[in-house]
């Protein structure tokens, strides 16, 4: 059995770490490099850097912040945001990320996911899905959640992964920051439907959450942010109760 990872996922914007609900009503939550190296030290197994603005405001991902994390920070993290070419992901894996995530690109020109797992293979591809549930269906949204698409949600992932994706980071934005546990019923279909990890996102709230999406959901990995970035759940004591519900995890 493969070991679960537990992800803090550091929104950023304007340099600066930022959480919201439902992908709006953003607050501060801390200096990124900072809190990298807080989470590292804490036991995170890997970290994600998404620059959410970049993609509306069209501009790149900061490569400042990634040298600087890659200096302090010795477990593998991603970075998202803004990439749309071979070039950009060669810049940042240059600056030391270890996978880049790609979205709203993927989206407009799907060859980008056969063209990067080519160039770089497909364990440094991480396609992000921001999808909403409407009327019972789980539709693909773009541009940080704020242009729906027509995408369903499995036959995307299904696409993804024929590709080259060699991982899929999905967020359910209608659990996005409100803390009522991940989809754990659409995740366990994801794991159904395609051969590649998936990382959880939105809704955790409790440790219980974690539990539950490892064993509803089966996702391969979880990530948060604000209750990371706020102190509600200690990412130790978080790992300790997962390894006595007898779920895998590295302590």
């Amino acid at each position: 059995m493969l070991t679960k990872r537990i992800i803090p996922c550091l929104d950023i914007k304007n340099g600066r770490t930022v959480k919201g609900v439902n992908f709006v009503n953003l607050r501060d939550a801390g200096d990124p490099v900072e809190l990298a190296k807080q989470y590292a030290r804490l036991g995170a197994d890997e970290l994600v850097f998404l620059d959410i603005s970049a993609t509306l405001e069209g501009r790149k991902t900061m490569h400042d912040m990634v040298l600087k994390v890659a200096e302090q920070v010795n477990i593998p993290f991603t970075v998202g945001g803004g990439i749309s070419s071979i070039k950009d992901v060669d810049d940042l894996l240059h600056c030391g990320a270890d996978k880049v995530s790609i979205n709203s690109s993927a989206i407009k020109r799907p060859e980008l996911i056969n063209e990067l797992a080519d160039k770089f293979g497909s364990q440094c591809v991480v396609v992000a899905i921001d999808a909403k549930q409407i009327d019972n269906e789980w539709m693909v949204h773009l541009a940080g959640g704020t242009i729906p698409t027509k995408h369903y949600l499995f036959d995307w992932a299904k696409e993804v992964e024929s590709r080259g994706a060699g991982e899929i980071l999905f967020t359910s934005m209608n659990n996005d920051g409100t803390k009522s546990g991940f989809a754990n019923e659409a995740l366990a279909k994801l794991a159904e439907t395609v051969n590649i990890p998936i990382i959880a996102s939105g809704g955790a709230g409790t440790i219980q959450h974690f539990i539950d999406t490892f064993k509803i959901g089966k996702a391969d990995a979880a990530l948060a942010a604000s209750v990371f970035h706020f102190g509600e759940i200690d990412i130790i004591d978080l790992k300790k109760e997962l390894k006595k519900q007898h779920i895998e995890i590295r302590l």
